[in-house]
């Protein structure tokens, strides 16, 4: 554990989830191709809609619509509207085929298992502090099995932008009733949480799962008041929060 400014007592804990508690980068394109396998099943006039057309398809409703990069689940339904769309999809037909496409992506996107470890540590963690997840993904809390140890779950939308804006966090302190400098957020991002959170007047904590955390290796950084060496780290502060 490396600290790099002083850290103050802390009443609660907000956690990133992607990178943070699990490796995203494995799990994502697992269910991107268990996506595109599914949706040539159910709508065999899909069977050309590849990889670099999705993402042909994905360009194009971010030029459309810039704000949906805050929304990845409006995001891909839009895509999935144009998608169909295009294949001759109309009314009822459309919305029932986008809908039945999104649900089968969610559960792709959040069908993998977390280390065991992470959910004893949450739960030790969730007796001492108020825990909030503050995520720019879409990750199914329930389905992973995480839902249990939050008390409250920010998600990036259109009202409330991605980190490091810093809506989320302001709904966070809003919901916990504490003031910011009170809250402890802890996420592998330099940019997304480490300056979204210090610039929202919370403490931070880097911490990146599966990740060499090398600040000279960092594209853009602002160094946290803590960098974590392992989770379990965060068991460490009772001494701090006592006084």
């Amino acid at each position: 554990m490396i600290f790099y400014k002083k850290i103050l007592p802390f009443q609660a804990i907000t956690f990133d989830l992607d990178d943070t508690l699990y490796d995203n980068n494995i799990h994502m394109p697992v269910a991107e191709a268990a996506f595109l396998s599914d949706l040539h099943q159910r709508f065999p006039l899909s069977s050309e809609l590849t990889n670099s057309e999705w993402r042909r398809h994905r360009q194009q409703a971010l030029q459309q619509k810039p704000e949906l990069k805050n929304d990845m689940g409006e995001l891909r339904k839009h895509i999935l509207t144009s998608v169909f769309h295009s294949l001759g999809f109309k009314g009822t037909k459309l919305r029932q085929a986008v809908e039945q496409s999104f649900d089968r992506f969610y559960f792709h996107r959040s069908n993998f298992k977390i280390d065991k470890n992470i959910y004893s540590l949450l739960e030790l963690l969730a007796q001492r502090y108020p825990l909030v997840a503050i995520t720019n993904g879409n990750v199914n809390l329930e389905q992973v099995g995480l839902a249990p140890y939050f008390q409250h779950t920010f998600k990036a939308s259109l009202s409330k932008p991605m980190k490091p804006h810093r809506a989320m966090f302001d709904a966070t302190k809003a919901a916990l009733n504490l003031p910011a400098q009170h809250i402890l957020h802890v996420g592998d991002s330099l940019h997304n949480d480490v300056y979204g959170a210090i610039q929202a007047g919370f403490q931070s904590a880097w911490y990146a799962h599966g990740r060499t955390m090398d600040t000279t290796r960092e594209s853009m950084f602002l160094l946290p008041h803590i960098q974590l060496s392992k989770l379990e780290n965060l068991l460490d502060f009772d001494f701090l929060n006592q006084k």
